[in-house]
């Protein structure tokens, strides 16, 4: 399945124009708190909600359930529907592309409209699937079969949709579910926030061994201390994220973990996962992490995005000084509205002589700094 690889979001919440933005195996979005890097991240919340997909927070997702959760239409408009009257979506997956638009509705919610497909190598150009709907058409679309009796064009968008994945393991307080125990045949997919990572190890640990070995080996580099993770399923088919220190064979809880371990065996096990999406999004996974668990989670993005698209958002100039400049996106908000820009390498050349990227946005050369409109 392709990566997306170019977007049009015109219209979303702060993004009030961002037309034909490409988007590299690597994107790392830098920016001041309210610049407009977690709208960003919301677009491919919305789209997946819209495609009936699971999205965190929201299990069974639809677009009128995921805009109600929002607050409603007026909530999504750049400005309101005072100054926006729909939102404009179009997404280029190769030789696949896909374009709709959102119109607000009198109870707040939206209807899709113009939506339409295309395939690069056909001859009949933008196929129009439907308007005034409140479910995508290609929901229905998708199940007819291709020209030569195969997957048709809406199947090929749909799975490549299907297949972004966004993480969020902020939530690692006593409570969470990353710390409870989960079903045993919850393994299908590690979940957005790391709830089934128990049960997801312990089958990897019996089905994929390398691929768990290579879990446990990274996650040592920064927590020596720990040796393995034990599993044990309880009379109710479940299992948590028990574990041994090393020198040691007495079992220790999953609170045990401290925040930053935590979050960081959630990043290293969806990083590493042996099935990659097409596109992995990762909204500050540098949050109370140690600064040399920062450069392992780098030297892991690069490593992923050889296998998967990657889309960051970091407030972190430590997280940043290990990347290149193609890898940078920098965002900030002129008048109200978000601006995405890749860095220039050539521009940038003989600063980075006696710079890293890392002091350069903390000097504002590379300007990612908050707004005060």
């Amino acid at each position: 399945m392709p990566s997306l690889k170019c977007v049009t979001i015109q219209g979303f919440k702060s993004i009030r124009n961002l037309e034909h933005f490409d988007l590299r195996p690597l994107n790392i979005l830098i920016g001041g708190n309210g610049a407009g890097k977690s709208n960003f991240i919301d677009f491919f919340r919305m789209v997946r909600a819209m495609m009936a997909l699971p999205i965190p927070k929201l299990p069974h997702a639809s677009l009128h359930a995921y805009i109600a959760d929002g607050g409603g239409s007026d909530d999504f408009l750049f400005l309101g529907s005072g100054t926006t009257d729909a939102i404009h979506i179009e997404m280029s997956f190769g030789l696949h592309k896909y374009r709709f638009s959102l119109a607000p509705t009198v109870d707040e919610s939206f209807l899709i409209h113009d939506e339409a497909r295309f395939y690069d190598g056909g001859t009949s150009g933008w196929w129009a699937l439907g308007s005034g709907n409140k479910t995508p058409a290609l929901l229905n679309d998708k199940e007819q079969a291709g020209a030569l009796g195969g997957k048709n064009i809406s199947q090929y968008i749909f799975e490549a949709i299907a297949s972004w994945k966004i993480y969020h393991f902020h939530d690692t307080g006593k409570l969470s579910p990353m710390r409870r125990s989960e079903s045993i045949d919850d393994i299908a997919y590690l979940r957005f926030d790391g709830a089934n990572i128990a049960p997801y190890l312990m089958a990897l640990s019996q089905e994929n061994k390398a691929c768990y070995q290579h879990i446990i080996d990274t996650i040592r580099l920064v927590t020596p201390f720990f040796d393995n993770f034990v599993f044990r399923v309880t009379p109710q088919d479940k299992v948590r994220l028990n574990w041994v220190q090393k020198g040691s064979d007495y079992p220790l809880k999953p609170q045990h973990f401290s925040d930053g371990t935590l979050r960081f065996i959630g990043l290293v096990t969806a990083l590493l996962q042996p099935k990659p999406p097409t596109t992995l999004i990762l909204d500050e996974p540098e949050l109370g992490l140690h600064p040399y668990a920062i450069e392992i989670l780098a030297e892991l993005l690069e490593a992923a995005s050889r296998r998967m698209q990657i889309i960051v958002s970091t407030q972190s100039p430590a997280l940043v000084d290990c990347f290149s400049p193609k890898d940078i996106v920098v965002v900030n908000r002129e008048a109200g509205a978000s601006t995405f820009q890749h860095l220039d390498e050539d521009k940038l050349r003989l600063w980075l002589n006696d710079y890293t990227l890392g002091d350069l946005w903390r000097k504002n050369i590379v300007v990612a700094e908050p707004s005060y409109e």
